[in-house]
């Protein structure tokens, strides 16, 4: 027994779409990866053992050449575990019955899908009416990474990229406050005879707590607002002496924002909009050169005057403040991302696979909760609110 086959028959959903095929039964699926295209993308949905999870659960692997040599996965190391090389995104779209992609769609992706197909990737749909509108229209079942849920009720397939991105914030704001890349010129953790740098990160979910954690790590004085007693007693035990713990309201935040060197935009609502916490007024109350990282960005944003942006522009500046608004913020550290986040989507690409959309989210409640278009309809109660569309009954 080779190692893939090990793996497989140590897994619930990998054990049982093997052992379908080894019954006889027809769960054939052609799978499609390809090339990301946004700005600075060097993630691939799949790697090459995923590859070859897919085959030995007897599914076609349709690799676009060079997809993975972002993260360091050359087309040979696709090959030698039976996924076929294609030439062009285009023929990826057109042969695939599931497509597995990492960032939301773009346009020219779009325009070729194919009606009733899958699409599981990040879509972050409530932060662009026109992308909801364009899937809306392509008729796709669209499986969002980004609303799934656990049996805890926690998100395990964004929360690899929110601990990535947590702490690139950090990494990121540091690097931004340095005189050069105007900001005020401040190192994060002071130096003795010196204060550090005051941080203020926004949320205290997965995102706000990495950050806040190596800022702390880095010695900064780090403020963590979050909204919920609950987890505030539960960060106020668990980080260090250097970080304490604000409940989140308007009043708060701009009292801290006057002390700010850095502030860490880290707040989520599942699928919704990022509420706006920081408003173009409240610019006038931090220090110039102070840094905002916005990472709540692929949600709309939670400062008002937040836009996305890529990593070859990463930086505007508004009333003297430095923005950093990236929206594939891990995208940038592709080979780490690729694999934290392969580990997570795997099993539920598998299972998709194997049994199909409707009977693998009959089998797990959490999966139904990725589930936001299908067919033209919006079957996600938060990208319907956010549009104000209609939300269709989701049929299983």
């Amino acid at each position: 027994m080779d190692i893939i086959s090990a793996i497989l028959e140590s897994s619930d959903i990998l054990r049982g779409s093997w052992a379908g095929v080894m019954c006889g039964r027809d769960l054939l699926m052609k799978i499609g990866v390809p090339k990301e295209i946004k700005s600075d993308e060097y993630r691939v949905a799949m790697t090459p053992a995923g590859a070859e999870a897919m085959a030995k659960a007897g599914h076609q692997v349709f690799i676009e050449a060079q997809a993975g040599v972002g993260s360091g996965f050359g087309d040979e190391l696709y090959t030698a575990v039976g996924a076929k090389m294609v030439p062009t995104a285009a023929e990826v779209f057109k042969t695939a019955d599931m497509i597995v992609k990492v960032k939301e769609p773009q346009p020219s992706e779009i325009s070729q899908f194919k009606p009733g197909q899958i699409i599981f990737t990040y879509f972050h749909f409530a932060a662009s009416r026109e992308l909801t509108q364009a899937c809306m229209e392509s008729q796709i079942v669209a499986i969002a990474y980004e609303t799934i849920t656990d049996k805890k009720g926690t998100l395990p397939l964004l929360t690899p990229m929110s601990e990535i991105a947590g702490k690139m914030s950090v990494q990121e704001g540091a690097k931004y406050l340095e005189k050069p890349m105007s900001g005020r010129g401040i190192l994060l953790g002071g130096v003795p005879g010196v204060m550090p740098a005051h941080v203020l990160v926004l949320g205290g979910g997965v995102v706000g707590t990495n950050a806040a954690k190596v800022a702390a790590g880095l010695g900064a004085n780090v403020v963590l607002m979050d909204v919920s007693l609950d987890r505030m007693r539960y960060l106020d035990d668990v980080m260090p002496a250097n970080v304490s713990t604000v409940y989140s309201n308007s009043y708060n935040i701009r009292e801290h924002l006057v002390l700010a060197d850095l502030v860490i935009g880290a707040v989520l609502i599942p699928g919704a909009k990022a509420p706006s916490l920081v408003s173009k007024a409240d610019l006038n109350l931090m220090k110039h050169g102070a840094v905002i990282v916005d990472v709540a960005i692929d949600q709309g944003g939670c400062v008002e005057t937040a836009r996305a942006t890529t990593h070859k522009d990463p930086t505007y500046i508004i009333d003297h403040i430095v923005h950093y608004c990236v929206a594939n913020m891990p995208g940038a550290v592709g080979r780490t991302s690729t694999l934290a986040l392969t580990n997570a989507t795997l099993p539920y690409a598998v299972k998709i696979a194997s049994k199909g959309y409707k009977q693998a989210a009959q089998d797990d409640a959490g999966l139904v909760e990725g589930i936001n278009l299908v067919n033209g309809q919006v079957t996600y109660k938060a990208v319907a609110d956010c549009f104000g569309l209609k939300l269709a009954e989701l049929k299983l």
